[in-house]
Protein backbone atom coordinates (compact mmCIF):
# COMPACT_ATOMS: atom_id res chain seq x y z
CA UNK A 1 0.00 0.00 0.00
CA UNK A 2 0.85 3.59 -0.87
CA UNK A 3 0.33 5.49 2.58
CA UNK A 4 2.27 8.65 1.15
CA UNK A 5 4.17 10.35 -1.05
CA UNK A 6 6.84 13.27 -0.25
CA UNK A 7 7.90 14.59 -4.16
CA UNK A 8 7.49 17.52 -6.41
CA UNK A 9 4.83 18.56 -8.80
CA UNK A 10 5.00 18.15 -11.68
CA UNK A 11 1.51 19.15 -12.79
CA UNK A 12 -1.60 20.08 -11.11
CA UNK A 13 -4.78 19.54 -13.11
CA UNK A 14 -8.62 20.67 -11.59
CA UNK A 15 -8.60 16.48 -10.57
CA UNK A 16 -5.50 15.68 -9.82
CA UNK A 17 -1.57 16.10 -9.52
CA UNK A 18 1.40 14.55 -10.91
CA UNK A 19 4.01 13.98 -7.96
CA UNK A 20 7.00 13.18 -9.34
CA UNK A 21 9.26 10.66 -6.68
CA UNK A 22 12.83 9.69 -7.23
CA UNK A 23 11.84 9.48 -10.90
CA UNK A 24 8.08 8.01 -10.96
CA UNK A 25 5.45 10.20 -11.37
CA UNK A 26 2.15 9.36 -9.67
CA UNK A 27 -1.35 10.54 -10.61
CA UNK A 28 -2.54 11.66 -7.40
CA UNK A 29 -6.81 12.54 -7.10
CA UNK A 30 -6.86 15.34 -4.50
CA UNK A 31 -9.95 18.21 -2.84
CA UNK A 32 -9.74 21.33 -4.87
CA UNK A 33 -8.81 22.86 -1.62
CA UNK A 34 -5.55 21.15 -1.55
CA UNK A 35 -4.98 21.37 -5.32
CA UNK A 36 -5.70 25.43 -5.36
CA UNK A 37 -2.37 25.43 -2.64
CA UNK A 38 0.11 23.27 -4.78
CA UNK A 39 1.82 24.84 -7.59
CA UNK A 40 4.58 22.94 -10.22
CA UNK A 41 7.96 22.84 -8.70
CA UNK A 42 6.48 22.62 -4.97
CA UNK A 43 7.91 19.65 -2.85
CA UNK A 44 5.01 17.92 -1.64
CA UNK A 45 4.00 15.62 1.23
CA UNK A 46 0.63 14.16 0.50
CA UNK A 47 -1.18 11.04 2.60
CA UNK A 48 -2.70 8.88 0.03
CA UNK A 49 -4.80 5.79 -0.34
CA UNK A 50 -4.59 3.15 -3.02
CA UNK A 51 -8.29 2.48 -4.74
CA UNK A 52 -8.59 -0.87 -6.44
CA UNK A 53 -11.56 -1.54 -8.22
CA UNK A 54 -13.03 -3.26 -11.37
CA UNK A 55 -12.92 -0.41 -13.26
CA UNK A 56 -9.56 1.51 -12.45
CA UNK A 57 -6.91 2.14 -10.03
CA UNK A 58 -6.69 4.94 -8.37
CA UNK A 59 -4.35 7.32 -5.73
CA UNK A 60 -6.10 9.18 -3.72
CA UNK A 61 -4.27 11.62 -2.07
CA UNK A 62 -4.56 14.81 1.21
CA UNK A 63 -2.26 17.42 2.17
CA UNK A 64 -3.29 16.29 6.14
CA UNK A 65 -3.80 13.41 7.55
CA UNK A 66 -7.32 14.17 9.15
CA UNK A 67 -8.04 14.60 5.56
CA UNK A 68 -7.44 11.39 4.62
CA UNK A 69 -8.73 9.32 8.04
CA UNK A 70 -12.10 11.29 7.11
CA UNK A 71 -12.02 10.49 3.69
CA UNK A 72 -11.98 6.54 5.00
CA UNK A 73 -14.33 6.84 7.61
CA UNK A 74 -16.77 8.48 4.59
CA UNK A 75 -16.22 5.02 2.93
CA UNK A 76 -17.12 2.90 5.67
CA UNK A 77 -21.01 4.53 5.65
CA UNK A 78 -22.75 1.71 2.89
CA UNK A 79 -23.35 3.80 -0.82
CA UNK A 80 -20.67 5.95 -0.29
CA UNK A 81 -17.36 5.55 -2.58
CA UNK A 82 -14.26 7.10 -2.83
CA UNK A 83 -15.48 9.56 -5.34
CA UNK A 84 -18.34 10.75 -3.24
CA UNK A 85 -15.89 10.29 -0.24
CA UNK A 86 -13.54 12.83 -2.05
CA UNK A 87 -16.76 15.39 -2.99
CA UNK A 88 -17.62 15.66 0.33
CA UNK A 89 -13.97 16.51 1.81
CA UNK A 90 -13.14 18.55 -1.11
CA UNK A 91 -16.53 20.54 -0.89
CA UNK A 92 -16.52 21.07 3.39
CA UNK A 93 -13.45 20.84 4.23
CA UNK A 94 -12.13 18.61 7.25
CA UNK A 95 -13.36 21.03 10.06
CA UNK A 96 -16.53 21.78 8.23
CA UNK A 97 -17.21 18.11 7.88
CA UNK A 98 -16.43 17.14 11.22
CA UNK A 99 -18.75 19.67 12.56
CA UNK A 100 -21.57 18.96 10.40
CA UNK A 101 -20.85 15.14 11.37
CA UNK A 102 -21.06 16.11 15.26
CA UNK A 103 -23.95 18.67 14.98
CA UNK A 104 -25.89 16.08 13.01
CA UNK A 105 -25.92 19.35 10.18
CA UNK A 106 -27.31 17.43 7.01
CA UNK A 107 -27.91 20.16 5.08
CA UNK A 108 -24.36 21.39 4.96
CA UNK A 109 -22.83 17.63 4.16
CA UNK A 110 -25.79 17.98 1.17
CA UNK A 111 -24.09 20.66 -0.46
CA UNK A 112 -21.34 18.30 -1.90
CA UNK A 113 -22.07 16.64 -5.37
CA UNK A 114 -23.35 13.66 -5.81
CA UNK A 115 -24.34 12.66 -2.55
CA UNK A 116 -28.10 14.48 -1.27
CA UNK A 117 -29.86 14.94 1.19
CA UNK A 118 -30.29 10.89 2.24
CA UNK A 119 -26.97 10.09 1.89
CA UNK A 120 -25.82 12.83 4.00
CA UNK A 121 -28.43 11.61 6.99
CA UNK A 122 -27.29 8.56 6.51
CA UNK A 123 -23.62 9.58 6.99
CA UNK A 124 -24.37 11.65 10.31
CA UNK A 125 -26.00 8.36 11.24
CA UNK A 126 -23.85 6.14 10.91
CA UNK A 127 -20.31 8.12 11.58
CA UNK A 128 -21.79 10.71 14.56
CA UNK A 129 -20.34 9.44 17.77
CA UNK A 130 -17.36 7.44 15.81
CA UNK A 131 -15.74 10.32 15.15
CA UNK A 132 -14.04 12.43 17.84
CA UNK A 133 -14.25 15.76 17.12
CA UNK A 134 -13.08 17.23 20.75
CA UNK A 135 -10.29 15.02 19.99
CA UNK A 136 -9.23 15.79 16.42
CA UNK A 137 -9.34 19.86 17.73
CA UNK A 138 -7.27 19.05 20.70
CA UNK A 139 -3.87 17.54 18.64
CA UNK A 140 -4.00 20.87 16.78
CA UNK A 141 -5.09 19.29 13.08
CA UNK A 142 -7.11 21.48 12.11
CA UNK A 143 -5.44 24.48 13.44
CA UNK A 144 -4.52 26.23 10.45
CA UNK A 145 -7.97 26.72 9.34
CA UNK A 146 -7.87 29.41 12.15
CA UNK A 147 -7.12 33.02 11.44
CA UNK A 148 -6.64 36.46 13.31
CA UNK A 149 -10.00 37.26 13.29
CA UNK A 150 -11.33 33.96 14.46
CA UNK A 151 -8.70 33.99 16.89
CA UNK A 152 -10.11 36.91 17.90
CA UNK A 153 -14.15 35.89 18.43
CA UNK A 154 -12.25 32.95 20.35
CA UNK A 155 -10.33 34.90 22.81
CA UNK A 156 -13.59 37.34 23.37
CA UNK A 157 -15.48 34.51 24.28
CA UNK A 158 -12.67 32.92 26.64
CA UNK A 159 -12.41 36.49 28.22
CA UNK A 160 -16.32 36.51 29.04
CA UNK A 161 -15.77 32.96 30.68
CA UNK A 162 -16.37 30.12 28.34
CA UNK A 163 -14.21 27.33 27.72
CA UNK A 164 -12.16 27.84 24.60
CA UNK A 165 -13.22 24.51 22.80
CA UNK A 166 -16.72 25.52 23.41
CA UNK A 167 -16.01 28.58 22.34
CA UNK A 168 -14.04 27.70 18.92
CA UNK A 169 -16.99 25.00 18.29
CA UNK A 170 -19.52 27.92 18.78
CA UNK A 171 -17.33 30.27 16.24
CA UNK A 172 -17.01 27.51 13.59
CA UNK A 173 -21.07 26.88 13.57
CA UNK A 174 -21.91 30.39 13.58
CA UNK A 175 -19.72 31.03 10.63
CA UNK A 176 -20.91 28.39 8.43
CA UNK A 177 -24.90 29.28 9.47
CA UNK A 178 -23.82 32.46 8.15
CA UNK A 179 -22.11 30.84 5.37
CA UNK A 180 -19.14 32.91 5.87
CA UNK A 181 -15.73 31.86 3.56
CA UNK A 182 -12.51 33.36 3.70
CA UNK A 183 -11.18 34.71 6.86
CA UNK A 184 -12.76 37.26 9.21
CA UNK A 185 -11.92 40.74 9.08
CA UNK A 186 -11.09 42.50 12.10
CA UNK A 187 -14.19 45.00 11.47
CA UNK A 188 -16.65 42.21 11.06
CA UNK A 189 -15.55 40.57 15.09
CA UNK A 190 -18.40 42.67 16.30
CA UNK A 191 -21.41 41.26 14.88
CA UNK A 192 -19.93 38.26 14.61
CA UNK A 193 -19.42 37.97 17.93
CA UNK A 194 -23.00 39.49 19.40
CA UNK A 195 -24.27 36.57 16.92
CA UNK A 196 -22.19 33.71 18.49
CA UNK A 197 -22.95 35.19 22.00
CA UNK A 198 -27.07 34.60 21.40
CA UNK A 199 -26.39 31.38 19.86
CA UNK A 200 -24.13 30.16 22.81
CA UNK A 201 -27.19 31.74 25.16
CA UNK A 202 -29.74 29.81 23.41
CA UNK A 203 -27.44 26.46 23.78
CA UNK A 204 -27.57 26.98 27.88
Amino acid sequence: MIASLNGTVLAVTKDSAVIDVHGVGYEVRMPGSDLAETRIGQQVTVFTKLNVSQDAIALYGFRTKTAKDLFLSLQKVSGIGPKVALSIVSTLGPTQLLSAVANGDAAALAKAPGLGKKGAQKIILELKGSINLDEIEDSGAVASVRDDGTDQLVEALVSLGWQQRDALSAVRRVLRDQEHEGPVESDEVPALLKITLASMDRGR
